[in-house]
């Protein structure tokens, strides 16, 4: 591997379980590859896959020397699989891209063109989201909101991992040793001197999406506490108002019971003060201990994956 010069272009391609969207990746993105008259590898990561995916790619490689394989020892997430991939890239320029086809290979040629007139990074900007629901889409306007507001890292707005990063930057990635891997905001964190294409994003092959609402929702909270620590200083501030107020209650009842007398309250306020409050610390304990765990990761320094076997062109 080393002995082979470095190709120009590296496509880097995390998968789980697409056995059936294989052949058809292929079937587009190798004549996509072949008409762009650069030197190129193609990177596909398998991230602990339960079905024929591991085989369909090896099927292929047969025919195609320009193809690395990376076996995970189990299914580590995307973002990890996409580190992975990223550090067995050897190209002077690298794309991330989807295996389910929604990125299109053909606008792999509209980012190399940017990256020649001297651009670091190429954004591939979808011009609308396909096959997403109305309230998907809310979520992410909501979540790229709340990012922009309360993180100093601003995301480019409907911008995933698909696009062209220059060799200097993906250095900068990996050279970022985090375990918590959002890479959309490691990706803005890095900088660097951006342009932007636009693409129509393509339906999904085959198969069904691995992200159901759940996942999402703790992506987007890993992503928040990523790149932000507000979670954490905004529960002073409630602390400190909640404080106030009962300050200002303790006050109220003083001068009552000076001019009126004691009378006898009911439980209602006890009980509602006491799960009112009861709550709250739960809720503060709650992402305190999210970033606590972040930090018992990181102390740890586990391996962000686990490679089981990598599959070079002719090998076995």
């Amino acid at each position: 591997m080393q002995d082979n010069p470095a190709p120009t272009l590296s496509v880097i391609i995390p998968c789980y379980n697409e056995g059936e969207n294989v052949p058809l990746l292929f079937g587009r993105l190798l004549p996509v590859l072949a008409g762009l008259d650069v030197s190129f590898e193609v990177i596909c990561v398998n991230d602990g896959s339960r079905d024929d995916t591991l085989d369909r790619l090896l099927e292929v490689q047969t025919g195609e020397p320009r193809l690395r394989v990376i076996d995970l020892s189990r299914n580590f997430g995307k973002e990890r699989a996409l580190s992975a991939g990223l550090l067995h890239s050897r190209g002077q320029a690298v794309v991330p891209m989807d295996a389910d086809l929604q990125h299109p290979p053909e606008a792999i040629a509209d980012m190399l063109a940017k990256w020649r007139e001297g651009w670091d990074v190429v954004f591939a900007r979808r011009d609308a989201r396909v096959g997403q629901g109305v309230s998907e889409r809310l979520f992410a306007k909501g979540f790229y909101w709340v990012f922009d507001h309360l993180s100093d890292v601003k995301l480019p707005r409907e911008v995933g991992d698909f696009r062209l990063m220059d060799r200097k930057v993906v250095d900068t990635v990996n050279r970022m040793p985090e375990r918590s891997r959002f890479m959309k905001g490691i990706f803005a964190w890095v900088g660097y001197r951006h342009a932007e294409i636009v693409y129509r994003q393509g339906e999904r092959a085959a198969g069904t999406t691995k992200f159901n609402s759940l996942k999402l929702l703790r992506f987007a909270f890993d992503g928040l506490t990523s790149f932000s620590n507000f979670p954490l200083r905004v529960w002073g501030g409630i602390g400190a108002a909640i404080s106030s107020l009962a300050f200002l209650y303790i006050v109220i009842r003083i001068i009552r019971t000076i001019f009126w007398g004691v009378d006898v309250p009911g439980y209602e306020s006890i009980l509602v003060s006491v799960l009112f409050l009861g709550g709250m610390q739960l809720l503060t304990l709650g992402i305190i201990g999210d970033y606590v765990g972040r930090v018992f990761d990181e102390v740890k320094g586990r391996p962000l994956f686990i490679i089981r076997k990598l599959y070079e062109p002719g090998g076995e």
